[in-house]
């Protein structure tokens, strides 16, 4: 023989796992880093809060339409426009972490097109869809 044993082989991986898994890699670190840094400035008190810690507890036992009345807090996507505030900035980090999946699916739809895999890069597009349909908030009731 070779003198090459079983183990000694490596399984290749499919490009399109590949650019997923770092993809999906580097945006939970930066996902996950963000929301760390955030949160120690909120709590250290470096980010100034929207709700001021010591009212948090009174305001906590409200039902969410008197709680939103009294804070003046945001609904739907417009918590980014308080990000300078430390309980919305950490609020960027939980978005990132939510959002990685979506990067990850559009850089693997070209792969499958190249190998001719049409129907994986369709169902890959119409799940990048959906996950932007969903993060629209045009399903959220009442609207």
């Amino acid at each position: 023989g070779d003198g090459m044993s079983a183990r000694d082989v490596k399984p290749t991986q499919p490009p399109e796992q590949l650019h997923y898994a770092t993809l999906l890699g580097w945006g939970t670190k930066a996902g996950f880093v963000v929301l760390v840094v955030a949160f120690a400035a909120y709590a250290t008190g470096l980010l100034s809060a929207h709700i001021p810690h010591d009212q948090l507890p009174q305001l906590w036992v409200l039902p969410l339409d008197a709680y939103l009345a009294k804070t003046g807090s945001p609904t739907g996507w417009d918590w980014i426009g308080l990000l300078a505030k430390g309980e919305y900035a950490s609020i960027a980090g939980i978005a990132l972490l939510s959002a990685c999946s979506l990067p990850c699916l559009l850089v693997i739809i070209p792969d499958y097109w190249r190998r001719g895999e049409r129907m994986l890069a369709t169902i890959a597009g119409l799940i990048a869809l959906v996950l932007l349909f969903a993060a629209s908030g045009l399903l959220i009731a009442g609207h």
